[in-house]
């Protein structure tokens, strides 16, 4: 008797990034190679389950898509089906599921699309997630797609500011997006030549942030700032630009650099202006690794779904791929924390982080020093 083919659902939820055109390529057309199986596209991820609109995809609908921006299928990031409108529609969506005679569903999201798909998969849904996201906060895994993308748009934007800033002897400060982590903005600081960098994960002070600009204008002649969305002051409060009641995160965050423009003219005397990001870090023609981690992430997802290891997401960890748990990566966030190599390197190269607490440490280079019998630099300069 001949074994009936695979039937499996592909859709893509949270903010769109660059990169889910090559996972939604990879997945499908891994699956229809290799197990001759149908791929049912679900529109504008669990809003499409919910609303009952989806799609079959064919080989054609998968080609000529590596290079494209966002995403073929469309997303969203605030149609919950336990939260749709004040209601839990949760039951309706899985009998739709079922319905649909899917085998499974491969859904391409970050921590809170993610969250969602574990809730689902309690209530009987089989589901590979593969994780995406700017943000880079995803629990489990060493890197997102999407984030390099992100990361070299902000420092290309990093270079032109500098060139502005040089030329009228100004402070520049350029918001990032990445909610309450600071990846985007560490490592496109370092990247772009940053002198002060301001993350969420350690509350800055005012005073020290304008002795790093001062001390950078007395120097150079001007001062580059990355501060991340979701960075605070100490004592303060997040800088909230709307709330969405409905969203899987209700407070959405923006401002900041106008908070810290308006904080910093009162310490120093220089010109400062303020630049932020938005959806631009979105957007876009994913870059060359972006493509191919995706489609590395897609490929890895599709084995999976062929082995019916449902309940699982695909990770990067020690630069290898392999799967956890759906319920590790759920309701939780990766963030910059005193071991990250890359604090440690801005440290030691003299960045800003506003925060007088941070101190330069060595743990990512402490191995390859013959002979070193420490991992900090001393506390005061030579």
């Amino acid at each position: 008797m001949k074994k009936k083919a695979l039937r499996i659902g592909v859709l893509t939820g949270g903010g769109d990034c660059p990169g889910l055109n090559a996972a939604i390529r990879a997945v499908s057309k891994s699956l229809m190679i290799n197990c001759s199986a149908e791929i049912i596209g679900i529109h504008d991820g669990f809003l499409g389950l919910i609303e009952q609109r989806t799609k079959k995809l064919n080989y054609a609908d998968c080609s000529g898509i590596l290079s494209q921006g966002g995403t073929i299928l469309g997303t969203n990031n605030s149609a919950s089906p336990f939260n749709f409108k004040g209601k839990d529609v949760s039951t309706e969506v899985m009998d739709y599921y079922l319905s649909l005679g899917l085998d499974g569903l491969v859904v391409i999201g970050g921590d809170g699309t993610l969250s969602i798909a574990y809730e689902m998969s309690k209530l009987g849904m089989n589901i590979v997630g593969i994780p995406k996201t700017i943000d880079n906060d995803l629990m489990g895994t060493d890197r997102t797609f999407g984030f390099d993308t992100a990361i070299g748009i902000v420092t290309e934007a990093l270079d032109r500011l500098r060139t502005t800033g040089q030329s009228h002897k100004r402070v520049m400060i350029l918001e990032t997006m990445g909610r309450y982590a600071g990846w985007i903005a560490l490592h496109a600081g370092i990247a772009g030549g940053a002198d002060v960098i301001i993350i969420p994960e350690f509350a800055y002070d005012i005073d020290e942030v304008a002795k790093a600009c001062q001390s950078r204008m007395g120097e150079q002649h001007y001062s580059i700032v990355v501060v991340a969305e979701g960075a605070k002051q100490a004592g303060g409060t997040l800088t909230v630009r709307e709330t969405n009641e409905f969203g899987s995160d209700p407070i959405r965050l923006g401002g900041v650099a106008n908070v810290l423009k308006m904080q910093l003219e009162q310490k120093i005397d220089a010109e400062i202006r303020a630049t932020t990001l938005g959806h631009i870090q979105r957007g876009g023609s994913p870059s060359a690794y972006d493509r191919i981690f995706a489609t590395n992430l897609g490929c890895y997802a599709a084995s999976l779904v062929a082995n019916q290891h449902f309940g699982t997401v695909v990770v990067l960890k020690n630069n290898q791929l392999c799967s956890t748990s759906l319920k590790n990566v759920a309701d939780k966030s990766r963030l910059v924390t005193t071991e990250s190599p890359a604090l440690a390197s801005a440290l030691s190269m003299g960045i800003c982080f506003g925060n007088a607490d941070l101190i330069p440490e060595l743990h990512s280079l402490k191995h390859e020093i013959p002979g070193s019998v420490g991992n900090h630099w001393p506390r005061t300069k030579a």
